[in-house]
């Protein structure tokens, strides 16, 4: 797989696709904090944007899939976007505390795997 930077864009050449993956997008983040953004905002005040975001995801996902409805005048936003934003502060706070979010996924996947292989196959509420 080549590494090519498309318009700032980390991007992975796999099976003539381009692709964005998890420990490029870190890397992304991080050139993108250190040029355009100056620096990194203390954790603890990441840790409070990434509040805010999940907010505003959580507020799209009442309003448009729970009972919750829209005040008149308010437009529905984008659930992409507000993921996106969710995405780009968890890649702050890996980068300002040593995670490797690929390795971090690998890990809790197979320790999901391991804990619950029989776990929701058993579960007489998903059949």
């Amino acid at each position: 797989a080549k590494r090519e930077l498309f318009g700032r864009m980390w991007l992975v050449k796999k099976d003539g696709l381009e692709e964005l993956t998890v420990s490029g997008y870190q890397e992304l983040v991080d050139e993108w904090i250190k040029t355009t953004g100056v620096r990194y905002f203390s954790e603890l005040t990441n840790l409070g944007i990434l509040m805010e975001e999940v907010g505003e995801v959580a507020r799209i996902m009442t309003r448009n899939y729970g009972d919750q409805s829209y005040k008149p005048g308010d437009d529905s936003s984008d659930l992409g976007d507000e993921l996106a934003d969710v995405f780009f502060v968890v890649c702050c706070l890996a980068n300002q505390t040593g995670v490797d979010l690929t390795q971090a996924i690998k890990r809790n996947l197979e320790k999901k795997t391991l804990r619950d292989k029989d776990r929701h196959k058993n579960n007489p509420k998903l059949l």
